[in-house]
């Protein structure tokens, strides 16, 4: 008898703690409102369901949605969450530490394991806001005309290498003062392009697309970069939200278009990251067809520039959607090591470069500081032997004297822009040291030879190896600017450790 009523005990006991355990309960729809100073927020939902221990719903984070995968209570308030989405066949993961205190639900997570905690306070939300918005079917694949346009590879300045999220209106008049009076826009940058961050967080009432107080009068800009014999880029996405959380153009594409053709838009970079949330990746080519249809109907010349990373073999299918350039890899660091991967893995993409639509292995480092004038030097050489656009991403202001002999080298960025449009290959390669052929117009060849070993070395290559029956008639070398020796029997002499010797010949 009494064994029995202790056992009730102990179950009564047990209940009751159980009941303490998961007594905050999680359930609704919350939201974090992170006030990012430019006249938007960034803000996180938390659409959760709680019944008992499990946890279920999504977290939307600007361009990012998660489904709650597991949940595990660490206090009787307090739970991990992790999310996770798939980005193409690769999965995301997160981690939530949320803590429900009174009407408030405290949100801590990190976007990796190196960066700084992250802590916001949630509110509840009424049901649906931010909800993630329904998908529209995409229509039928069809070849979009071409525009014309990207004749030779499109050169300019980009903000986000340089910027990221601070650049303003200011920033962007300034950089367009500097490359007309550098001597950048009589190199041939021409293109002032704004990345991620200007748009609003909202549209108005009629769907009209807005900026954000940065940049308070796009028309104006506009007008102020075309004053200068300059064009103007701006940045969007396929998907409800950019990148950087920023509103997309998702079931607004004519609209946006119409918007930035009246604006004064002259260039379009059309980043993915939003729309992975909505479409797979076999479903890139009809969205950005979509977004290729509505330039052509803005009656503006627009150049369209597909970001989604090389992702789905896009330069087979790039010119079929209106494309001028697109991105052949992701996203590009300051680095040597980052550098030198996606540029020498550019090799097997040549075939389907040409006039008016071109591989993009991302923009110009040039300047920023991660790397030695050496090796910016290689840079150069090889984004022009492979007719990649020529996008500065430095800040054009105060730009040191041998960095700007870099980047407005007329005699390098004549092998970029040479107008028969073929990409370089790589013609032959000895241990760390290779050489690259492009032909030019009029039967001249650019030659170039890389030694991507950290030390110097004497390089020794003859012709015939160059893929060359005899010896060209003159050598110039396009960087020390003159004309050198020709050897009957090959090239030879010493390359800098990460360095280039970047030679032209005559037929």
């Amino acid at each position: 008898m009494q064994e029995a009523v202790i056992k009730k005990r102990v179950l009564f006991t047990l209940l009751l703690v159980s009941s303490a355990a998961f007594a905050a309960d999680l359930t609704g729809n919350w939201v974090s409102a992170q006030d990012l100073k430019d006249g938007t927020f960034r803000r996180t939902y938390l659409d959760l369901r709680q019944v008992g221990q499990t946890i279920t719903g999504h977290i939307r984070a600007g361009a990012f949605y998660y489904e709650v995968k597991a949940a595990q209570s660490t206090s009787p308030d307090a739970w991990t969450l992790t999310g996770s989405m798939m980005d193409g066949a690769n999965e995301r993961k997160v981690t939530y530490e949320v803590k429900l205190s009174g009407d408030e639900l405290h949100v801590a997570t990190r976007r990796n394991s190196n960066a700084p905690l992250n802590e916001s306070i949630a509110h509840r939300a009424p049901a649906g806001e931010g909800a993630y918005p329904k998908r529209i079917d995409l229509p039928a694949l069809h070849k979009v005309p071409s525009n014309g346009l990207a004749k030779t590879p499109p050169m300019g300045w980009n903000s986000w290498n340089k910027f990221a999220g601070r650049v303003d209106d200011a920033a962007v008049r300034s950089m367009a003062d500097a490359m007309a009076s550098n001597g950048m826009k009589e190199a041939g940058y021409i293109y002032v392009n704004i990345d991620d961050t200007w748009q609003a967080d909202s549209r108005d009432a009629q769907g009209v697309l807005q900026p954000n107080k940065k940049f308070p009068d796009m028309k104006a800009l506009a007008d102020y970069i075309h004053s200068k014999g300059l064009k103007l880029g701006i940045y969007s996405s396929p998907g409800p939200n950019t990148c950087a959380g920023y509103e997309g153009s998702y079931g607004h594409e004519e609209q946006d278009a119409k918007t930035w053709a009246a604006w004064g838009i002259d260039y379009l970079k059309y980043d993915w990251c939003g729309a992975r949330n909505i479409y797979k990746d076999d479903e890139m080519q009809a969205a950005y067809q979509k977004m290729g249809d509505a330039l052509l109907k803005a009656d503006r010349p627009i150049l369209y520039s597909l970001c989604q990373y090389g992702r789905q073999d896009v330069w087979k299918w790039g010119p079929d959607v209106g494309g001028n350039a697109w991105r052949t890899t992701g996203d590009i660091r300051d680095t040597w090591d980052s550098m030198s991967k996606i540029g020498f893995d550019q090799d097997p993409l040549a075939s389907w470069a040409g006039p008016g639509h071109w591989n993009d292995p991302d923009m110009l480092e040039i300047g920023n500081g991660g790397m030695t004038e050496t090796e910016y030097r290689t840079h150069m050489s090889l984004w022009s032997m492979l007719a990649s656009p020529l996008l500065a991403g430095n800040d054009l202001r105060a730009v040191p004297k041998p960095i700007m002999d870099i980047l407005t080298n007329s005699e390098v960025i004549a092998i970029d822009q040479d107008p028969l449009g073929h990409q370089a290959r790589r013609i032959w390669k000895s241990g760390e040291q290779e050489a690259w052929i492009r032909d030019l117009t009029g039967g001249a060849q650019a030659i170039a030879i890389f030694n991507r070993s950290a030390k110097d070395s004497n390089v020794t290559v003859d012709w015939a190896a160059l893929g060359m029956k005899k010896a060209p008639k003159t050598l110039r070398d396009l960087w020390l600017h003159r004309d050198i020796p020709v050897v009957k029997d090959g090239f030879s002499g010493n390359v800098p450790g990460h360095g280039v010797v970047l030679l032209r010949t005559s037929k």
